[in-house]
């Protein structure tokens, strides 16, 4: 069988495979179409599978339905986030009208809470809901050999003018990941690495999963609530490491990032990985996403012995109270012990804070911003609530009538920055706009932010990390001029 999956065209530097609603990135990033690349590696064991990231491409959906009329393929699969969903719908019907004997399926966190909405566009034939590799899999299998889709879990279709919701397939096990090919090999035949950046990893890089799903409680994450689940489920660090060491030989990239919601879940499995890592002789360096409650200044050292270089942790708040709204699990506290041990282990951080979460007032803004300068992450990320559908804060806005607009797909403007959708007692979203936007400029404009650029610069790699604040920096200041 042919297989078409694709990330479909969009604004310009629109990211889709993100934890939020999607949008364009202030720092320029561009994610790999990373959920795509897994399930095309899995595909592409048992059919012929195309790839293609008609955004990353820029190209336009003339040019995306010439090659699929080319490629002629019998299942084509299209990814989708919730403030593109209208816009990928409507592709989808595009590449229906032209190519209607093709089965067209949808993918992506929406799948999940938008399956009817999807199914009344006559351009979708079925709607694969949540982590979608092994569901995309068992569809292949049963049209290829003229079975009924009746039995497949994970599902919704339209028989007739009646749409069908299957069973709730089982989220994936850690021997289920383990048998899905490496994404960094599907990269190197699909994509071009190129193309991808990240404005806190070095130039060029790669992301890859170690893991699927969080075990945390946080109100506001979506993948968790809409994709992968709350179990968190892992490779074994024998596999992991096979690929880690097929990348050092086979790509030419600077870094790994590990894309898992929390890399950090299991310090055991952290301490074996390190240790293994360095008896292999491995030598790229790595990154990943932290909390800040789960890493002691041992672990860290030996993160840092063997080439992790950056940490991405939410510190979302510097009030307890908003934490315990969020049910962040992590204390102001734990976040200064995280911080300090941090720079001991001469591991980067980049923080991610949150304006507008529930309780938010003047005071509890100020509490962060004056966290915000004793923490002092070598990179800062300070954005506004997204309430995405299917998540509890989106129930939260929505119950205490903080929504401003219920409909995702108008949660970004016209050049694909996310716009504030939520309005708190005493606090505007416009305040909060403006409170976000300055808290980045005064951080990254003031000049005490300059011992932190160059002790970036004079790490390992100085000469990498340099390029990428610059291409960092482009990109933020066009944003500033703009707002």
């Amino acid at each position: 069988m042919k297989i078409s999956l694709i990330n479909p065209p969009f604004i310009q530097g629109f990211n889709r495979s993100v934890r939020g609603s999607g949008e364009a990135a202030r720092g320029g990033t561009l994610y790999y179409p990373i959920w795509l690349s897994y399930a095309a590696g899995l595909l592409e064991e048992e059919h012929e599978v195309h790839l293609t990231d008609a955004q990353a491409k820029q190209w336009s959906h003339d040019t995306l339905v010439r090659d699929l009329t080319l490629k002629d393929p019998d299942l084509v699969i299209v990814d989708t986030n919730f403030s593109s969903l209208n816009h990928d719908i409507n592709t989808v019907s595009l590449i229906k009208e032209q190519l209607p004997d093709t089965t067209t399926v949808v993918v992506g966190p929406p799948a999940s809470q938008y399956t009817d909405v999807m199914l009344a566009s006559k351009g979708v034939d079925i709607v694969a809901k949540y982590e979608y590799d092994y569901t995309l899999l068992e569809i292949a299998s049963a049209l290829e050999s003229g079975k009924a889709i009746e039995k497949v879990r994970g599902i919704s279709y339209r028989e007739g003018s009646k749409i069908i919701h299957n069973p709730v397939r089982d989220f994936t096990t850690n021997e289920d990941l383990d048998k899905i090919p490496f994404v960094s090999k599907v990269y190197k035949k699909h994509l071009n690495i190129n193309d991808y950046f990240l404005s806190s990893s070095l130039y060029p890089m790669v992301q890859i999963f170690t893991g699927r799903g969080c075990p945390n409680k946080c109100t506001f994450c979506s993948w968790p609530q809409t994709l992968t689940g709350r179990t968190y489920r892992y490779r074994s660090t024998s596999n992991l490491l096979d690929e880690l060491e097929w990348i050092q030989n086979n790509l030419q990239v600077k870094e790994i990032f590990f894309e898992d919601d929390t890399f950090t879940v299991n310090k055991k499995r952290v301490i074996e990985f390190c240790q293994e890592y360095k008896n292999r002789g491995l030598k790229i360096a790595w990154s990943c996403n932290a909390r800040a409650n789960t890493l002691d200044l041992e672990t860290m050292h030996e993160m840092r012995r063997s080439n992790c270089r950056l940490l991405i942790t939410g510190y979302e708040s510097g009030s307890d109270e908003i934490l315990k709204n969020i049910r962040k699990g992590v204390t102001v506290e734990q976040m200064q012990k995280f911080a300090s041990n941090a720079k001991k282990a001469r591991l980067m951080v980049h923080g991610d804070f949150i304006i507008g979460l529930p309780g938010e007032t003047e005071e509890t803004i100020e509490l962060t911003r004056k966290l915000i300068r004793e923490l002092k992450p070598e990179l800062l990320q300070v954005l506004i609530p997204q309430p995405i559908p299917g998540t509890e804060l989106y129930e939260w806005y929505k119950d205490n009538a903080c929504l401003t607009c219920d409909d995702p797909n108008k949660y970004i403007d016209e050049n694909g920055y996310q716009k504030p959708v939520i309005s708190l007692p005493g606090l505007s979203q416009e305040e909060m706009v403006q409170v976000a936007n300055t808290t980045l400029k005064e951080y990254y404009l003031s000049l005490n932010y300059v011992p932190l650029v160059m002790r970036q610069i004079v790490r390992k790699n100085g000469l990498s990390e340099l390029k990428r604040l610059y291409h960092s920096a482009k990109m933020f200041l066009g944003y500033v001029g703009e707002n």
